[in-house]
This record gives C-alpha cells, structure tokens and sequence, in this order.
C-alpha cells in the first residue's frame, strides 16, 4: 500500500494513560471506605476496637514528649479529636499513594491493604476488652472491602480519559458512581460507627444513679461567688470542664463486669466491682484540679464538686505495707500515675471518684471511677477510668510521664489568673479586674494586683468553698489613658507568695505572675 492511499486513511486513536489524580482519588476514597468500615464495626460489635482509635492510641504513646505539649499548646482540650482526625487524614492520604503506585502495580494496593489490616490488627490486640478473633475477622474484611473497591476504582479508571470530551462512556459512568458511592458509604459507615459507640456507653451510664453521700458540701451562697461578667464560675460546669489525658477515643469500661483491684504490698489483695464502690461511704468534696502543662494564665484548671469514696478506706481494706512508698493507680487503656503513699495520709483525704457535680462521672472524665488527690497535678494522680491501684515503692516504678521527661512528685504550684479584662481590651479610666486563685492544698490566703510594675494592692476575695477549691477575686482599677500591664499574684494559706520568676511548665508547673495588657481610652 503507497502512502498515497493511506493518507486519507484514520489513523488509530493512541491510547494515553490513566490520569494520575483519579487514582490517587480513588485510592483516597478506598482507604476512608476501609476506616469507616472498622468504625461500624467498632459500633455494631463492642468486643471490635476502632481501628482509626487503637492506630492513634499507638501514635500518642510512641509520639516524642514535645509533640505531645506541641499538641496541648495548640489543640488544648481538643487535642485528643485532632489527632483522631489527623489520623483519619493520614490514612486518606496514604491511601492516595497506593492508589497511584497501584495504577501501573497492581501487586501494591494488595500489600498496602494487607499491611493496613496487619498494623490495624496488632494496635487494637492492646486495647481493653478485645475480642481477638473477631477484631482479625472484623479488620480484615473491612481492609478487603477496601482494597476490592479500589481494584474496582481503578479498573474503571483504566479506559478513562478526562481530557476527552466526548460522551461519557459507560467505564466512566462506572467510575464516578463507584467514587461517589464508596465516599458515601464511608462517611456513612464512621460516622454511624462512632455514633453508636458513643451511644452504648451513655445508655449504661444514664441508666445509673449517684448515690446520696454521707458527708456532702453546701451548694456555693451569695458569698461564695463574684458578681462579675466574664469571670470563671467557682464551680465549673461538666460541659465546660477541661479535658487533658493520652487517650484519643474515650474509654467506656462496662460497669457490669469493671473490677477496680488494689495489689501490690498490701496484706490481702482486693477486687471491687461498682456495686462494692456504691455500697460504701461517699463523700463530697469542691476540689480543684489542674494539668501540669498548664501555662501561666492557661485554662487547663477547673473546681468542681466531686463525689467518691475515700481512698484511705479501700486501702485500709487491703491493709498497706509499711514500705510501700508510691501508690501507682492504672486506667483501663495501661496509662499509670505515681505519688507518695504519704500523700494518702497527710489529711489532704483522696477520692475515688464516682460522681461530678452531683451527677455521675461523665465518660470523658473517667467514668465508671478516677482518682482525685487535692493539691497534686493530674499527671501524678488524677488517673481517670481507673483500673488498678498498686502499691509499691518509690523506686521500683516511674509511671508514664517521668520517663518522658516530667518531675515525678508533682505538687500543685500557688497559682492565680486574670479572667477580666483580656489583653487587647479598650477600657474606661475605672474598670474592674477580676480571676480567680487556687492552692488546693493550703488555700488561698490574699490575692493582689499591680498597674505598671507600680505598688501592689490587695484584691477583694470570694468566700472560699474549701481551701482544696480555687477562690475568686476582684480589683476595682483607675488609670490614665494609653497602654497598661495588669499583673496578679496569690499568697496561700502557709504564707507563700507565688513567684515572679517565669518558668515553662516541663518539668513541674509553670510559674510567674499572669500578665494582660490594655488600652484606656
């Protein structure tokens, strides 16, 4: 044949390759099927641990100390749903890769999935209350259902191209409506999945009534609280209590079948279930707590009316070896505390938490029972979905956050902040300041505040609830216009005044005085 006779002739279409962003698309698409898929399952089967929880759970206790106070820093409260998203979000984007390598190896999005359910699988093994069995079951068929949707994806994709604009062929009919509904179903499927987790545990959790205490505190009078917009209520609502702890899904232990055990040297070991805990003498005390990341000036401190057995008595029960000098309480997910066995004794009276603010212990602060010691940071004591108490000594155990860096005694430091004015604010010449102090230990003795480094000036204070609870305080403020530097200080109930020296929070509790900055006009 001349070329004569073929010019005329149409040449065969070229075949081009599958575009690169679809199947990374549909790798995206395919790994959030796969994660929605272990949250239903999570939800349907309790014995099933979210693979995206148990994953995370790994991340937060391999991360570096500094990633996690980078977190608390930034997130606050809220760090603990943003790494559950960050991790939803890094497995979405690894999914993407797959889904590209997988374009031109197919081999690649079977090893991706299968190791998907590999990692899935030894993570959630730790987790408390675990089916084995049925989380292998459960993994893998939601890594399969994944990895089948993805084959599928980028069949489909195979024989589209988006730069040709001609109609729709039916492979990309197929394409867009396998992505649209594998998104859909995977949206579906977690948001369903947490949904009934979240559900299950507050079900059991309502069914239950705090018990009346035999020992209760006065709700707080007239006496008791500032009237002043914008300061801290002196007891802080549940809803707004905050939240610091290494667990990135909340824990929601059974009641029907908790045990909390005291071992360790003590003269014979217990194991109580709830109904042991709800037959004993409860007690209601305002205490303050307060994180040890907390900067100056921070939220992460709160007071609230806590209910609970005294710590002294279970351990009475069990009968303390006279050396054993550290008390290590452990939560159901494995983290663990440490303080003196000392602390236990000293008057300060520990609870064994069941209830907050007459209510019982919501999941999210340690439900079904947690420890509150007045006058130590949490990262000592304030152990929530407590699940062991050991006695041992001293220096047999460092508990979670002393190798990470932290002090391993950690008393709670005099503390005190400004709540009103913020910084930034434009004022009248007469305004009034206004916070509140706290030394759950010793109480709050004098609060004073200064205007431009200038003489101190002693503040009005809240009748206390209890010198384990945070005072509030207020301060009436004249001054020129321009800019003014507004300081705070405490002085606690054994005459110490807080320092002025600034200090981070690693290792043991910031300190220096709480500073804002504003304008009068």
């Amino acid at each position: 044949m001349t070329e004569a006779t073929t010019t005329g002739m149409e040449r065969p279409p070229l075949s081009r390759p599958a575009p690169i962003g679809a199947a990374a698309l549909a790798g995206a698409v395919a790994a959030g099927l796969a994660l929605g898929l272990t949250e239903l399952l999570a939800g349907i089967f309790e014995r099933i641990p979210s693979a995206v929880s148990a994953v995370g759970s790994y991340v937060v206790d391999g991360s570096p100390s500094f990633v996690k106070d980078f977190a608390i820093s930034v997130f606050g409260t809220a760090d603990k749903g943003a790494l559950a998203i960050g991790t939803a979000v890094i497995g979405v984007i690894i999914g993407a890769l797959v889904g590209r390598a997988g374009l031109r190896r197919p081999w690649v999005s079977a090893v991706a999935f299968g190791a998907f359910a590999l990692l899935g699988i030894v993570a959630a093994a730790g987790q408390v209350n675990v089916n084995l069995l049925m989380t292998i079951v459960g993994i893998s068929l939601a890594a399969g259902a994944g990895w089948l949707s993805l084959r599928f994806l980028l069949a489909a994709l195979g024989s589209t191209d988006p730069l040709d604009h001609a109609p729709a062929s039916p492979d990309r009919r197929k394409l867009i409506g396998g992505m649209a509904g594998a998104g859909l179903l995977a949206a579906a499927a977690g948001g369903v999945g947490r949904q009934m987790i979240i559900t299950r545990s507050e079900s059991v959790r309502d069914k239950m009534a705090l018990p009346p205490a035999r020992t209760t505190v006065a709700p707080p009078g007239p006496a008791a609280s500032l009237d002043v917009p914008g300061i801290s209520p002196i007891v802080v609502p549940t809803k707004d209590f905050y939240r610091i702890d290494t667990a990135l899904v909340v824990p929601r232990p059974d009641p029907a079948t908790w045990r909390l055990g005291v071992t360790g040297m003590v003269d014979r070991e217990l194991s109580l279930s709830m109904n042991d805990l709800l037959a004993m003498d409860l007690h209601e005390r305002y205490i303050t707590i307060a994180c040890v990341s907390n900067r100056v000036g921070g939220d992460l401190v709160g007071n609230a009316k806590w209910t609970g057995v005294k710590l002294t008595e279970v351990l009475d029960r069990a009968g303390v070896d006279p050396a054993a000098g550290q008390i290590v309480p452990r939560s159901v997910d494995g983290w663990t505390a440490g303080f003196p066995t000392a602390a236990a004794y000293d008057g300060r009276e520990p609870l064994i938490v069941i209830g907050m603010n007459g209510e019982m212990l919501p999941p999210a602060h340690g439900f079904p029972a947690r420890l509150v010691v007045p006058g130590l940071y949490g990262y000592v004591s304030a152990t929530k979905w407590l699940d062991e108490i050991e006695l041992t000594t001293w220096e047999a155990f460092d508990a979670y956050w002393i190798p990470r860096g932290w002090a391993k005694e950690g008393p709670i430091k005099t503390q005190s902040r400004i709540d009103t004015p913020t910084s930034r604010t434009f004022l009248e010449s007469s305004f009034v300041v206004a916070g509140v102090a706290w030394s759950p230990q010793h109480g709050i003795e004098r609060v004073e505040v200064r205007v431009d480094g200038g003489s101190w000036r002693e503040a009005e204070m809240s009748v206390p609830l209890d010198d384990t609870a945070w005072v509030q305080w207020q301060a009436t403020v004249e001054a020129a216009a321009g800019r003014h530097d507004i300081e705070v200080r405490a002085t606690d109930g054994s005459g110490y005044t807080q320092t002025e020296e600034r200090a981070p929070s690693r290792p043991d509790g910031a300190t220096g005085y709480h500073l804002v900055s504003v304008t009068v006009g």
